[in-house]
This record gives C-alpha cells, sequence and structure tokens, in this order.
C-alpha cells in the first residue's frame, strides 16, 4: 500500500491558474479511476473542498483544491478513514499543524465505522475501498486456513470478483466468521444472514432508484449517501429486534 502523498498546504509559489471540473477530473483519473464529478461535487457539499464560483455559477479550482482533493481520495483508498475524520485532517493542516499519525502501512482488517450507539454507521455504508487481497493474502491477514475459505465461499458469504481478488467486505466477514467459529457458530450456520443481507440490499435499492434516475447532476452521490443512512438504521434495526428475541438474563 502506498504512503500518502504529502499533506495540502498553501504555498506562495501555488499555480494562480484555475481549472474546470472537467480538467480537475482528468488530472485525478490516471490515480483514482473511479472518481467521477458527482464525487467531486458530493466532496464540496461536504465542506472538503472549497473552489471558487464565476459569476455564472461554474466551479474554478486552484492547484491547493486539486491537492486537498487528492488527499481526500488517498485518505479514503489507502486508509480506510471517513469522511469526517479525514475533514478533521485538513483542518489541522489549514491551522498549520501535522495531521495525527497514520497507522502502519501493513495490511489490517478494516475498522468499522461505528455510531454512537456502537453499531455501523452512515460512513461504513459509504466507504467503499480499492482494496483487493489474493487468496492467499486473504488466509494470512484473516487467519484462517484454506479449507475455512472455501466453506466461506460455498454458503456465498465471500465472493472472489472477476479478478480472482477479494475486498475489504470479504476480509471483514471472513474475520468475523472466525470469532463465531471460536463460538461454535460454523459458516453454515450464517447462510441465513447472506439471504438476508441480500433482501435487505434489495429494498434500500427500490428507495434509492427513483433518487438515481434524477436528472440533478449530483444524484448519484445523493443517492448513495441515502442508501448509506437507510443501511445503517436497518442494522440498527436487526441488532435491536436480535437482543429484544434474546431471553432476559
Amino acid at each position: 500500500m502506498a504512503a500518502p502523498g504529502p499533506a495540502p498546504r498553501r504555498s506562495e509559489d501555488a499555480a494562480t491558474g484555475r481549472l474546470t471540473i472537467g480538467q480537475v477530473l482528468d488530472l485525478l483519473r490516471p490515480d483514482f479511476p473511479g472518481i467521477t464529478i458527482p464525487k467531486i461535487r458530493f466532496l464540496e457539499d461536504k465542506g472538503l473542498i472549497k473552489p471558487e464560483r464565476t459569476s455564472a455559477g461554474y466551479r474554478k479550482f486552484s492547484a491547493h483544491d486539486v491537492e486537498r482533493l487528492r488527499y481526500v481520495l488517498v485518505m479514503q483508498r489507502d486508509h480506510y478513514l471517513p469522511l469526517k475524520v479525514i475533514g478533521e485532517h485538513l483542518d489541522a493542516i489549514d491551522r498549520g499543524l501535522e495531521p495525527p499519525p497514520l497507522e502502519g502501512l501493513q495490511p489490517q482488517v478494516p475498522k468499522v465505522a461505528l455510531a454512537a450507539d456502537g453499531l455501523p454507521g452512515p460512513e461504513e455504508f459509504r466507504r467503499r475501498t480499492s482494496m483487493r487481497l489474493t487468496r492467499r493474502e486473504l488466509i494470512e491477514v484473516a487467519r484462517i486456513d484454506d479449507a475455512f475459505l472455501a466453506v466461506l465461499e460455498q454458503f456465498g458469504l465471500v465472493r472472489a470478483g472477476a479478478s480472482g481478488h477479494y475486498d475489504a467486505e470479504d476480509l471483514v466477514v471472513a474475520d468475523t466468521a472466525r470469532e463465531l467459529d471460536a463460538f461454535g457458530i460454523e459458516p453454515r450456520h450464517l447462510r441465513a444472514f447472506r439471504a438476508a443481507a441480500d433482501r435487505e440490499a434489495g429494498l434500500v435499492e427500490q428507495v434509492v432508484a427513483p433518487v438515481r434516475r434524477s436528472r440533478d447532476a449530483a444524484a448519484e452521490a445523493r443517492a448513495a449517501d441515502t442508501a448509506a443512512q437507510i443501511a445503517a438504521l436497518t442494522v440498527r434495526l436487526h441488532a435491536t429486534l436480535v437482543k429484544a428475541a434474546l431471553p432476559d438474563r
């Protein structure tokens, strides 16, 4: 995993030219193939960048804006930081401070962004990483063996992509399944979780589909944000119902 570039800072000799959002996209796309104009607008809505506006309302980005964008994207891609934390980093940088030190660069199970109630919050569902693990790497990092991974695949709990690699969600599932197995809850018992997750995801998609079809330029980003909030609420509901169903102790 590559180390992040230098933290963005204002400098007197920064380029004085201004770029359109399309030009910014062209600059970033070689390093961040998944970047889109709606994504840039979404980050602006979150206050992480503040490009100038022309009298006609068009965005104009400075070199400093581009460096802030690059910093945000690196922190999301390589360190899985939620936007709130990245915003705190940028605020520290703007005040002339160094951002907090990052964890080591060895592969780790991605942290789940938890809300105040201890359950996954919307940030966890907004986050999409570019992590790609080989089968050997997944087995090593999740501390399982090949037979256990084969069973997880048999029951549809983890799925290698078209390239044969596994993603961050596969890693979290494998690691969690290993912990559950220590209590005697085997992968075969988790099939119901897979089926329930697929049903809930389908329900979320039904709700956000009209938003995604909107002609608004930021529709895709708004749909993703709505889906993240609904997903977090469904997880909270599920956890509460399970808790309520447990016998009193």
